[in-house]
């Protein structure tokens, strides 16, 4: 998309490292990175895995990875709360992208809760870089790459994606946004 952001392998998905101890998922993440990983996704709802991302990765140069991180705030209070919490458990002064988190709608500027505001003036102070979505229902993903408002979609995808599925990634591309794949073993039911 128009993020510029690449990196050479999968990213991290940090779900899964609210499941360990913080020991345990400070050597997984650092190894992770010493193996190459260079994009680490988490989210406020993933409890403390965004504590332990920001003590596993505080030693390494900042600039040399992205943090993603996600929302689910409801109005614009809770949005600068979870966005100020983020940063300082991640111990970082900026997100290269932030999301909003398993979104039922798309925020858009004017649509009356504020939201996407807190995003453009969040990003105005450079406390996020790139504006992103993420969705499990197909319309909303849609309906977020046909508003040319996010610079990326996170949606399910793998191997067992249905043409419509495909068909978002290809809207994404046409337009510029940025595609993550999540769930890329189908939840597990991709297991060898």
């Amino acid at each position: 998309g128009s993020t510029g952001i690449t990196v050479p392998q999968n990213g991290f998905g940090a779900l899964p490292i609210q499941r360990v101890g913080k020991e345990q998922a400070i050597k997984i993440l650092r190894r992770a990175y010493e193996g190459g990983m260079r994009f680490f996704d988490t989210a406020r709802a993933y409890s403390d895995s965004e504590e332990k991302l920001g003590a596993a990765l505080n030693i390494f140069p900042r600039e040399r990875y992205f943090l993603a991180s996600k929302t689910m705030a409801e109005t614009p209070e809770e949005f600068w709360a979870q966005l100020e919490t983020s940063l300082k458990l991640l111990q970082t002064d900026y997100l290269d992208i932030y999301q909003f988190h398993c979104a039922n709608r798309v925020f858009a500027p004017g649509d009356g809760t504020g939201m996407y505001e807190c995003m453009q003036e969040a990003k105005r102070q450079g406390k996020i870089r790139h504006i992103g979505i993420t969705a499990h229902k197909l319309q909303v993903a849609l309906d977020a790459v046909d508003s040319h408002l996010y610079e990326t979609i996170q949606f399910p995808f793998s191997y067992l994606s249905s043409e419509q599925e495909l068909e978002l990634v290809r809207r994404s591309r046409e337009n510029h946004m940025g595609f993550l794949a999540m769930k890329g073993l189908a939840g597990g039911l991709i297991n060898q």
